[in-house]
This record gives structure tokens, C-alpha cells and sequence, in this order.
């Protein structure tokens, strides 16, 4: 289509309004009436949802291992928590968003650290039933039951490296969060909660019922 706008133009207004036609944007004030931020409510809820969801299971978590495990279960519960500040601290670090899937990696690292934990103190337990001393049932558990966690967590940590490098935003943010959650647990099983642990039971290395 063609169209014509007549008036009394000079040359330079008239080259001024055609440019400004063909650019689609004419002179026009604009004035701030209200500003106001609307946040993504839906997403909002679902990470507070995600948040109460990760607090109830740990709680949950902390009864049990103290229930099981006694003592034990109590040196669990520290490194547990430690093992999360680790790996939000780490995350925090890298300037990492909190997001829904990043929660079910926080989720999942808690449910491997636990699992880690309890291989451990079972395998402990076996020991005791053939060892009287309760330093080598303790020492044999550890290294006796270190190939099932180290495999276990190099598989996931692969299935991990997998997701980053294929998957889209939120997969990532999952995948790093969980690869992340892997080496913090392991640290936190293998030089924390061992370290703590030896502790006790060099303090009770007579006692009849360790764990």
C-alpha cells in the first residue's frame, strides 16, 4: 500500500518524518505513573514448598539416625549439617540461584550422605560381632565398606557430568548442584565424621556395645 501526507514540509522536515515513519517510533513523552515489581508467584511457591519439603525430611532424617545409631547417629547429624553448609557455602561461592531442581539436588545429596553413613555404621556393626577390639571393628568397617561408596558416588557423579553437558538450564542447575553435593558428602564422611567418630571410640574402646 502507498499513502501521502500533505502540509507545508521543507525539505529537512520531511526527511525527518520519514525517517521517523520508517523507524515506527514518533516523539512522544513518556511519565513514570507507577512502578511496581510483580514476582514469579508460582515459581516462588513451589521453591518454598521445595524448602519445607528438604527441612521436614531432615528432621526426620536426625530422629532416625539418632534412634538407629545413638551416638553415632548424633556425629552423623553434625556432619550432615556441616556437609550442607559445605555445599551451599560452595554454591553461594559460584554465585549459584537457588531454583526448584537445585533443591531436589540438595534433597538427593542428603539422602547419599545418610546412605554413606549407614553402609558405614552397619559394616561397623558386622565387624564388632567377629573383632572384640573395637578399634580394628572400627577401622575395618570404614575401609571394608569404602568400595560400595566410592562407587556409588562416582556413578551418580558420571550421570551428573552427563545431565550438565546435555541438558537444558534447569537440568544443569540439578546436575551441578548434585556434583557438588558428591565431593562435599564425601569429604564430610571420610574426614569429618570419621575423624569425630575415632574420637569416640578411642574414648570407649572397652565398651561392650559400641554402636
Amino acid at each position: 500500500g502507498s499513502g501521502q501526507i500533505s502540509g507545508n514540509f521543507t525539505f529537512q522536515s520531511a526527511t525527518d518524518l520519514a525517517l521517523l515513519l520508517r523507524s515506527g517510533a514518533l516523539p512522544a513523552p513518556l511519565n513514570i505513573i507507577e512502578e511496581r515489581t510483580v514476582g514469579p508467584d508460582l515459581g516462588q511457591d513451589s521453591i518454598n514448598a521445595g524448602i519445607i519439603s528438604l527441612c521436614i525430611g531432615f528432621a526426620l532424617v536426625i530422629i532416625f539416625m539418632i534412634y538407629k545409631y545413638k551416638v553415632f547417629g548424633f556425629i552423623a547429624n553434625i556432619t550432615l549439617i556441616v556437609n550442607l553448609f559445605f555445599l551451599i557455602g560452595i554454591l553461594t561461592l559460584f554465585g549459584a540461584t537457588l531454583t526448584l531442581p537445585g533443591i531436589a539436588g540438595i534433597i538427593l545429596t542428603v539422602g547419599m550422605a545418610v546412605d554413606a553413613n549407614v553402609l558405614i555404621f552397619e559394616r561397623i556393626k558386622e565387624e564388632l560381632r567377629e573383632e572384640k577390639n573395637n578399634i580394628i571393628a572400627f577401622d575395618s568397617g570404614y575401609v571394608k565398606s569404602k568400595t560400595a561408596i566410592i562407587d556409588a558416588n562416582v556413578t551418580t557423579l558420571i550421570a551428573a557430568i552427563i545431565l550438565f553437558l546435555m541438558g537444558s538450564g534447569p537440568v544443569k542447575g540439578f546436575s551441578v548442584t548434585l556434583a557438588v553435593g558428591i565431593f562435599t558428602t564425601l569429604f564430610s564422611v571420610y574426614f569429618i565424621a570419621r575423624l569425630l567418630t575415632s574420637f569416640y571410640v578411642v574414648k570407649n574402646k572397652e565398651k561392650p556395645k559400641l554402636i
